[in-house]
């Protein structure tokens, strides 16, 4: 019986929806964090914890199963000798989700997606667009001396 199991499909179909994730999900692991939808990210994180989960057991048996998954040789190997390390002791919840703000082109809502307690630098950029920089130009131009 299927009861309260849940995915969500993207409005996508399973080939290409898999190739999106794992795709997402290599990117991921590659730069510690990455920008998408927020429908998007909330997938990944499900995707993306369960990888994280196996490759906590550095076995041939593990590498196989990621390797279904992650196609690059070089992220499969920072992935096992950096990443999965890194969350031995800790039981779940190794990605964060910070949403951002809203697509300029689509208003759609999109969300920061990072791994937790990896330090990697990177500057998130304030939407040009946002209320509080419009009334900050407004009152800037209109000041009277």
């Amino acid at each position: 019986m299927r009861h309260r199991v849940r995915k969500g499909k993207l409005g996508l179909k399973t080939e290409h929806r898999l190739a999106l994730l794992r795709n997402l999900c290599t990117e991921l692991f590659r730069h510690g964090r990455i920008t998408s939808t927020d429908v998007k990210v909330r997938e990944l994180r499900r995707f993306s914890e369960k990888i994280i989960t196996t490759a906590k057991t550095d076995s041939v048996h593990a590498r196989r199963l990621v390797n279904t998954k992650i196609k690059d040789k070089e992220v499969l190997k920072k992935l096992f000798e950096e990443i999965a390390p890194a969350y031995s002791q800790r039981p779940g919840g190794y990605t964060r989700i910070v949403k951002l703000n809203f697509r300029r082109g689509d208003a759609a809502p999109v969300s920061l997606i990072e791994l937790v307690g990896m330090q990697v630098p990177f500057v998130v950029k304030q939407a040009i667009d946002s209320p509080e920089s419009k009334l900050e130009d407004k009152t800037d131009s209109k000041k009277v001396e």
